[in-house]
């Protein structure tokens, strides 16, 4: 007899019938005569009860049954008796897997801190928020790669040790092997690269657009989907030093076709994942209503469900970066200084005032174009009116800045010129401005941060608890 899935047997299995379930025990409890067992294996949310009568099994055997403890069961499913479940299965024969000591096994029934969980992120997929939130993640990875492939996209692995900084930050981590202690030098004292693995500096990817661009210059759609890596010394609730990003590149796309793209492309995801996931998500709808009761009511967030609903069902709002700073300024958080950063033009804007604008102006989700130049990267649109470039953002509720993207600036001089005025050196990047040279067009593209859109998808307050093994400074366990 084959092993039966616990999704499977909840949804599909008849009474009656004779079946094989595995998994590990959440829970145990009973009397004298009866132990009632939750077992789970991770393949939905929902337990399946098992019911073993005390007299048909060794009390050595039932003594070991704890949380944490993997179990392979066989007997009869039969109606439950109980409330809390429609069927249950009457065990014939239990084979203890492997046993959970319960003095030392970490994860017991009870409420955990989501810190004491990230400390042990390598068992922490064995609670019920976990579990619902890894579900949820491969449902959206997978949404992802449905979504471009009936697009018509081609999937395009870019590297992930590149001898250029896409952002112009700086902020990347150093890829060699050269020993540490005694590296190769110079006549000049200076670090000897052409004695490292690769001849040159090179790093961990922070991005893989630029390499992108040159798939969609000639492929004409390709999307990536991969990890990037930023070594920014930041432990907010929002920073990873490893993450993984989507970004997609278009040739023949203008800024109005790339906005278009990013709201038909996150519509369909929280479509996909409110029909597919949709157990995991009243879970974790009902786990933040929980969480949220001791707040002030103007203080709690909007429930999980709602939330996506809300995205599905509104139009992107979509206003330039100027008429933003305007609203922003006649806006009375702004008039009673309730903003903790500066609003003028040329700033960047932060999570409160992309919130205010989202939550509270608008009321749906907005994208906003059309930045200064001279706080976006070099490769984007360089607009007529000289001072702004053609790029976009998408603000979502809760969580502010959801993508970035924008039109690449297609035109080699202007090109030129601003990666000079950004001390870019052209001489490292004469592969990239050679899509330039030879049959340029207009393209754009735009990235999403994948853990970005799991925190709201799932409702988690924290980055760290969306990625199976966050990185973080003097973080690097498991």
């Amino acid at each position: 007899m084959k092993r039966l899935k616990i999704k499977d047997i909840l949804l599909n299995s008849k009474i009656g019938e004779t079946i094989i379930a595995k998994g590990w025990v959440r829970t145990k409890r009973g009397s004298k005569n009866v132990n009632f067992i939750a077992l789970n294996d991770g393949s939905t949310i929902h337990n399946l009860q098992i019911v073993a009568d005390v007299s048909i099994f060794d009390e050595s055997l039932l003594h070991e049954i704890t949380t944490g403890a993997a179990l392979s069961v066989t007997g009869k499913l039969t109606e439950s008796a109980g409330g809390g479940q429609k069927i249950e299965l009457i065990a014939e024969t239990i084979e203890l897997l492997g046993a959970a000591d319960p003095d030392k096994f970490p994860i017991q029934s009870k409420r955990h801190t989501m810190e004491f969980l990230r400390e042990n992120a390598h068992l922490r997929f064995r609670t019920n928020t976990f579990g619902a939130i890894f579900r949820i993640r491969h449902a959206m990875a997978f949404a992802i790669h449905k979504y471009f492939n009936e697009k018509g996209f081609n999937y395009l692995h870019t590297p992930i040790i590149t001898g250029s900084d896409a952002e112009g930050a700086g902020q990347m981590f150093r890829v060699s092997t050269l020993d540490p202690k005694n590296p190769a030098l110079t006549e000049n004292g200076e670090i000897d690269y052409n004695e490292d693995f690769f001849g040159k500096p090179t790093n961990l990817t922070v991005s893989g657009q630029l390499e992108g661009e040159l798939g969609a210059l000639a492929l004409g759609e390709i999307y990536t989907f991969g990890p990037t890596f930023r070594a920014e010394n930041s432990n907010t609730t929002r920073h990873l030093s490893e993450f993984w990003m989507i970004e997609p590149e278009m040739a023949f796309y203008d800024l109005k076709d790339n906005m278009d793209l990013a709201e038909e492309f996150l519509k369909s995801l929280i479509k996909y994942a409110l029909e597919n996931c949709i157990d995991d998500l009243q879970f974790l709808a009902s786990r933040l209503k929980q969480e949220e009761k001791s707040k002030p009511q103007d203080q709690r967030s909007m429930d999980l469900i709602e939330k996506l609903e809300f995205v599905l069902n509104n139009d992107f709002i979509r206003i330039t970066y100027t008429e933003a700073i305007k609203i922003l300024i006649n806006s009375k958080p702004y008039k009673k200084k309730k903003f903790q950063f500066p609003v003028e033009w040329g700033v960047d804007l932060q999570s409160e005032h992309e919130r205010y604008l989202v939550e509270k102006h608008f009321n749906c989700p907005v994208i906003l174009t059309d930045y200064p130049k001279g706080i976006k990267a070099f490769y984007m649109k360089q607009n007529d009116d000289g001072k702004t470039v053609g790029a976009m953002d998408v603000l979502f509720p809760q969580i502010g800045e959801i993508i970035g993207g924008s039109q690449r600036e297609e035109n080699l001089e202007k090109l030129e010129t601003r990666m000079k005025e950004m001390n870019i050196p052209s001489e490292e990047m004469w592969w990239y401005l050679d899509t330039r040279r030879y049959g340029s067009v207009e393209h754009s593209g735009f990235g999403l941060g994948f853990e970005r859109f799991i925190l709201f998808v799932t409702g988690m307050g924290n980055i760290r608890d969306v990625i199976a093994f966050p990185r973080t400074p003097k973080n690097a366990e498991f």
